[in-house]
């Protein structure tokens, strides 16, 4: 039977496939919009409520449940050697969603195909922002692969400038300050045992976790110069990307991954391998709709508090006390990437 022992660490998230990249998807904005209009020429202001809160709840039930279903997943040994894999089932659930979405008879977008060999670099860094984040949950505690998930903001903002010298206002750079100082905070003093049945992060979790956050920032520093310049969608480069991402792992699976254990592969483990490709899914097609009905600033609230959420269950579970030092750092942290997208917010109504 699995249990959620916080004792290691990847979130995606999928924010990570996709946690945290949803104003990646804003430019489907228009078209929803239109099409909503179509098939509804006098829309009920209580049907739009109705539906932007029924996908705001299926996009942070989702996303939480995705977290710890993969901490289940990967804290055990049947799985914990066999990330490729892993990753590649997401991929190719994700690529055959994004496909059943794609067919006219729901016409969520409309696909478009591009050379395999103008998205084999993305597809790679996408499949390493996949495998390391999974690696960071499998061997670090929840609540803090949760929190340094907030250092992809810095990181993006730092590659921009120094590979395309995009520039951040003064007092939104200032904000990242006490995000990274709080990141730092709970890095030193989870990687502490404070109680024999406290679950702490190891060093090679925390190494795992940086590998992680810059591969996923260049991800998606990346998947938006792609995008621009392939003149496509972030679901229709997705659906290009996610197959191919999955076809290069199965080379690498037979040299990289350990096959677990025919007794291992219990029917609880299937189960939760089913959840977390579930999961994936709806947290993708949700928030396609949160960007869509609601705009960025709603799927920021939306992003900080599923962000609270895990790391507060993820204490909970962990066996923490109030006393542990680390809460210190995750009340900075949040506090330093609130007061950043509130200063972002308001640079852009400026703008």
């Amino acid at each position: 039977m699995m249990t959620i022992s916080v004792d290691g660490r990847v979130d995606f998230e999928l924010n990570d496939l996709f946690h945290d990249d949803e104003p990646l998807l804003s430019e489907h904005n228009g078209y929803l919009r239109e099409k909503e209009q179509q098939q509804q020429p006098v829309p009920k202001a209580s049907s739009s409520a109705l539906k932007s809160t029924f996908w705001t709840l299926v996009n942070v039930v989702a996303t939480v449940l995705i977290v710890f279903t993969n901490k289940a997943i990967l804290s055990g040994n049947s799985l914990k050697h066999a990330q490729l894999s892993f990753a590649a089932f997401h991929f190719t659930v994700t690529g055959l969603v994004l496909f059943i979405l794609s067919r006219p008879r729901f016409a969520f977008f409309t696909p478009k195909s591009v050379a395999v060999r103008q998205t084999i670099p993305l597809s790679t860094v996408m499949a390493l922002n996949v495998i390391f984040p999974n690696l960071s949950l499998a061997y670090s505690s929840v609540p803090f692969y949760q929190i340094s998930r907030i250092l992809i903001t810095p990181c993006v903002a730092a590659m921009n400038f120094v590979l395309y010298r995009a520039t951040l206002p003064f007092y939104a750079c200032m904000t990242l300050v006490p995000a990274c100082v709080g990141v730092g905070m709970v890095s030193y003093f989870d990687t502490k045992a404070t109680s024999a049945s406290a679950a702490t992060t190891g060093l090679l979790g925390v190494v795992f976790s940086f590998l992680g956050i810059f591969f996923s920032s260049l991800y998606t520093v990346w998947l938006e110069s792609y995008r621009k310049q392939l003149s496509m969608t972030s679901m229709q480069l997705l659906l290009n990307q996610a197959p191919l991402s999955a076809f290069l792992l199965l080379y690498f699976i037979p040299f990289v991954d350990k096959a677990p254990a025919q007794a291992d592969l219990s029917l609880n483990l299937w189960v939760l391998i089913f959840m977390s490709g579930i999961f994936a899914a709806l947290v993708n097609v949700s928030q396609f709709f949160i960007i869509a009905e609601m705009g960025p600033v709603t799927s920021t609230v939306v992003a900080h508090g599923k962000t609270c959420i895990i790391v507060a269950i993820g204490w909970y579970i962990s066996g923490r006390n109030v006393a542990d030092k680390s809460i210190i750092g995750l009340m900075v942290a949040l506090l330093g990437i609130v007061l950043y997208s509130a200063a972002i917010l308001r640079h852009g109504q400026r703008s």
